[in-house]
């Protein structure tokens, strides 16, 4: 279902994009990656998300020789810093490094990968003055539970975190017993990476199997992979970003802008694939 949400700095961004983890893995699907990438940006999936660590840099290289032919102002680029990077002595290398690969001066949105080492309010600075230099325009984190959102707020500046990017699934709800309810508090949106399941394919068969699934999804007529998709799009402040390597592949998660899963449709989904009745680490892909 099409929404836009805004950032708590008032920038808006449709509710879905596309990743490019596992990108520019492989030279030979270089240009059929490109492709798809451009054909998300023609259907309107201007938000690309991305990291240095995937592929260790090529999947920034992919997006950048995606994006040459578009405006810089009608794209929405994220990438994501190591944390081993993420502090005075190699945060601002990183940074310039992907801005390198991806061909522009500037990110809308800059994410340290997961909690590391590095002190967070050291992060947090080196931030801060990325958006002073002009290097990136907000910044946000990725992998980061509860406990780690509420250091995170409690920082100098802390505040100007702007999303928390998490793996989130039909068959992975954890972070709905707390975590999705303190960000939301917070007005912080969700970007759910693997929104379609992926590399889990214990996961996977148990939702391609589940009568519920397969009913919901004939009933719309749509591919399962599709109502997966529409499930996560359909949550309270949530953005998802699914990776798609081919031209028709975005073109059927572009499709899914136009289902919305009946109230009816969305409790029998609750019962197939219920919320944890407890709190559980959260998940990692």
């Amino acid at each position: 279902m099409k929404q836009r949400l805004s950032f708590p700095n008032g920038r808006q961004v449709l509710n879905l994009g596309q990743g490019t983890w596992r990108m520019g893995e492989d030279d030979s699907n270089r240009m059929k990656e490109i492709e798809a990438l451009r054909t998300g940006i023609d259907n309107g999936l201007t938000l690309i998300d991305s990291a240095e660590m995937y592929a260790e840099g090529k999947a920034e290289s992919v997006a950048g020789e995606a994006i040459k032919p578009y405006k810089r102002d009608d794209l929405f680029l994220v990438s994501k810093v190591y944390p081993t990077n993420a502090g005075e002595e190699h945060m601002f290398e990183s940074c310039e490094n992907s801005l390198k690969r991806l061909g522009v001066n500037e990110l809308d949105m800059y994410l340290l990968h997961w909690p590391g080492h590095i002190p967070l309010q050291e992060t947090v600075d080196c931030f801060e003055e990325l958006k002073r230099q002009g290097k990136i325009r907000a910044w946000g984190v990725s992998n980061f539970d509860l406990e780690e959102m509420q250091e995170l707020l409690s920082l100098n500046n802390g505040e100007n975190c702007q999303t928390n990017q998490v793996l989130y699934h039909l068959a992975s709800r954890g972070i709905e017993v707390v975590l999705h309810d303190y960000l939301k508090a917070n007005n912080i949106p969700i970007m759910a990476y693997c929104p379609i399941i992926g590399q889990e394919p214990d996961l996977k068969e148990k939702v391609h199997n589940s009568p519920a699934v397969k009913q919901i999804a004939a009933q719309h007529n749509i591919s399962i992979v599709q109502l997966l998709l529409a499930f996560v799009m359909q949550q309270e402040q949530m953005i998802a970003i699914p990776k798609a390597g081919s031209k028709d592949h975005v073109i059927q998660n572009r499709d899914v802008l136009d289902i919305k899963l009946s109230n009816e449709e969305l409790a029998l989904l609750d019962e197939a694939f219920p919320v944890p009745d407890k709190r559980v680490p959260l998940r990692m892909q």
